[in-house]
């Protein structure tokens, strides 16, 4: 069989590839390993799937080239993909920060561009094994299934490391590897921190307080909320720190973000001297979390107007810079996207197109871009995807 262009992975960048190929009038071959295609979208925000963000922008994604992701981003943009999804009357809203989830499914989503595929009279070709990959003449030649196919083009979309047990390889690395190409060191991105044994073990009485903070290094913060889990720091701040964070460093928590704990306590003291420390703090934190964090720091629960200039200081500077070294992460078990990947400085940021390789693409995760928690990953996939379209 002939193709004008295969796509290896129906994911959220290969699906919105291969129906705007299709659409062009090209003839489109997606293949992937799995039994349907989006699995990562269908689990995504909840099961409703924060499908873009209304304020894309480029410094909002990691890459050693901070450049590269700005013409597909510019040439496919969130109002492109809000569009697509209201021709196709989803309906949708935005939850914080620009976030843009689907009402009712994430399923919707996947539907929709399944639908464009088979409008765009692409060939679907599910639990598909791909072989013998190998550059000719005329484009590519590769088996399916033990099938001989050739094609023009070929797209790369099989994503990155994130969440094994929904079927993440590293078959993009290996095809990069296998034309040359260099692939950036990957690790886990947007992923829960794990904590040292005498911190998680104490944390872990108070598991499931969501506490909001300022969560940040020496180089960024974030301010969202942080979840105690029985495990270690979960939530939107910590995510987001731990695409930031390198193993050894001690990140920040500012646990009054926006407000002046000195202030708090002096007009406390002023108005409720005789409150114990304990019920001061539940004024502004959960119970729970106020009696570990006394617990914690072995502070003494004395009444508040019996507090030293020494331990007044030691408390501001604990809840507005809390240090604490994570021990590690959960890993690609549970991270959201893969750190790394595909070299960009071998890709044009134009097309997606490996340089002196004319017919190679790499697309979405597999690449080395990657967004902030928030529906910038997946913009990044209909970006990168759309990109490569227009030129296979």
């Amino acid at each position: 069989m002939k193709y004008d262009a295969v796509i290896i992975g129906a994911g959220a960048a290969g699906l919105l590839c291969a129906a705007t190929a299709g659409a062009m009038g090209k003839n489109v071959l997606l293949v992937d390993h799995a039994k349907r295609p989006g699995k990562k979208i269908l689990i995504s925000g909840g099961g409703r799937c924060n499908f873009t963000n209304y304020y894309i922008e480029p410094e909002k994604y990691l890459c050693e080239n901070p450049h590269f992701c700005k013409s597909a981003l510019s040439q496919y943009t969130q109002w492109d993909f809000i569009a697509l999804v209201e021709k196709h009357n989803i309906k949708y809203h935005e939850k914080t920060l620009g976030q843009l989830f689907c009402d009712d499914s994430a399923k919707e989503i996947v539907a929709m561009l399944v639908k464009e595929c088979e409008q765009a009279k692409v060939t679907l070709q599910y639990q598909s094994n791909v072989t013998d990959i190998q550059q000719t003449t005329n484009g590519f030649s590769l088996f399916v299934n033990e099938q001989s196919i050739s094609c023009k083009s070929l797209v790369i979309a099989s994503g990155g490391l994130s969440m094994p047990k929904l079927g993440a390889t590293p078959f993009a690395y290996k095809v990069a590897e296998q034309f040359g190409l260099d692939v950036l060191p990957t690790r886990a991105g947007l992923v829960p921190f794990t904590l040292h044994q005498e911190l998680k073990e104490s944390l872990g009485d108070i598991s499931g307080v969501s506490v909001p903070v300022i969560a940040g290094n020496e180089r960024i913060q974030f301010n969202e909320s942080m979840l105690i889990t029985h495990r270690g720091l979960s939530g939107p701040s910590i995510l987001q720190i731990s695409s930031y964070w390198q193993p050894g460093e001690t990140i920040y928590l500012d646990l009054y973000p926006s407000n002046s704990f000195d202030e708090f306590l002096e007009k406390a003291i002023g108005s409720q001297g005789n409150q114990t420390l304990k019920n001061t703090l539940a004024e502004i934190f959960a119970k729970r979390f106020a009696d570990k964090f006394i617990e914690l720091h072995k502070l003494d629960n004395v009444p508040i107007k019996q507090l030293t200039h020494a331990t007044k200081q030691k408390l501001n500077n604990l809840v507005h810079k809390w240090e604490i070294q994570p021990n590690g992460t959960e890993g690609y078990r549970t991270a959201e996207v893969t750190l790394g990947g595909v070299d960009t400085d071998q890709l044009s940021s134009k097309t997606m197109q490996v340089k002196g390789k004319e017919g190679l693409f790499f697309i979405g995760e597999s690449v080395d871009v990657t967004g902030w928690l928030g529906g910038y990953n997946f913009q990044w996939a209909w970006s990168s995807g759309y990109v490569a379209a227009q030129h296979v």
